[in-house]
């Protein structure tokens, strides 16, 4: 090993000579290359060691659904023999050491990948009160550590303008439903007034909706001509998500 180092440390000085300007050649303090110590290689082998750090292109947010399996991954180099923990920031509470849990809550499992060496926490059946600060840490001399943010978020359906919305008799009536936070688009969102599914091939006409599915799922539901027996509740009911009501106020004349 000394050998290899002297041969290592003799070719970086050479080049060392041969790129430095002469003006800065001048300030440097350039071992003999043919008499280098052991000292001398061991202080440049610690130099070359930086011991264990952390991959930070990896995400520091991270966000889940309720009920959805989520994963913090911490990238490490250079672990050596060293350990990883991880810690919740809300109580202190160590979780996992290396790939054992710590703690009587059977959700959080350490899990190590061989072929990337990462460390990932996995919360099993998140809850919105698992989110908050999480800190994957190494076992070094003092430890050092990586914090992640991990957001449990619910499915959402909001209708804009509600509770109560007022509309002019005669004019078009437009309703958006909005769903986010879905794991997929919902299969079907019904409209229904009043309780009662609405039929667009009804001989009232001028009824009709159209959904928009994607990460953020919109429905517009639209009644043209508007008439005092539109008046009600209107519910937005996705098959995947939480309905949402607004009560609408067809007005004649000024309100």
């Amino acid at each position: 090993l000394k050998i290899f180092m002297r041969k290592i440390i003799q070719c970086c000085l050479v080049l060392l000579r041969e790129i430095c300007p002469q003006h800065l050649e001048e300030k440097l303090t350039i071992a003999d290359p043919f008499n280098i110590n052991d000292k001398y290689i061991l202080k440049m082998s610690k130099s070359l060691d930086r011991g264990p750090y952390f991959d930070t292109s990896a995400t520091k947010n991270v966000t889940s659904l309720v009920g959805k399996t989520g994963h913090l991954n911490c990238r490490i180099k250079n672990l050596g023999n060293k350990t990883v923990s991880w810690i919740r920031h809300r109580d202190l509470h160590l979780l996992t050491v290396s790939e054992s849990t710590y703690t009587s809550d059977q959700r959080f499992t350490s899990i190590f990948n061989k072929q990337t060496g990462d460390w990932s926490l996995q919360i099993k059946f998140p809850q919105l009160r698992d989110s908050g600060i999480y800190e994957c840490q190494v076992s070094t001399t003092p430890p050092v550590g990586y914090t992640m943010i991990f957001s449990v978020v619910e499915p959402i359906t909001t209708i804009p303008g509600g509770p109560e919305i007022y509309i002019d008799l005669g004019s078009t009536v437009n309703l958006t439903c909005v769903v986010k936070h879905l794991p997929d688009p919902p299969l079907t969102v019904h409209w229904t007034h009043n309780n009662q599914e609405i039929n667009y091939d009804s001989p009232r006409g001028g009824v009709s909706v159209i959904t928009e599915k994607g990460d953020i799922t919109t429905s517009y539901l639209l009644i043209q001509r508007a008439r005092i027996s539109d008046s009600g509740k209107y519910s937005c009911i996705p098959s995947n998500a939480n309905p949402k009501s607004v009560n609408v106020h067809i007005l004649k004349g000024k309100y």
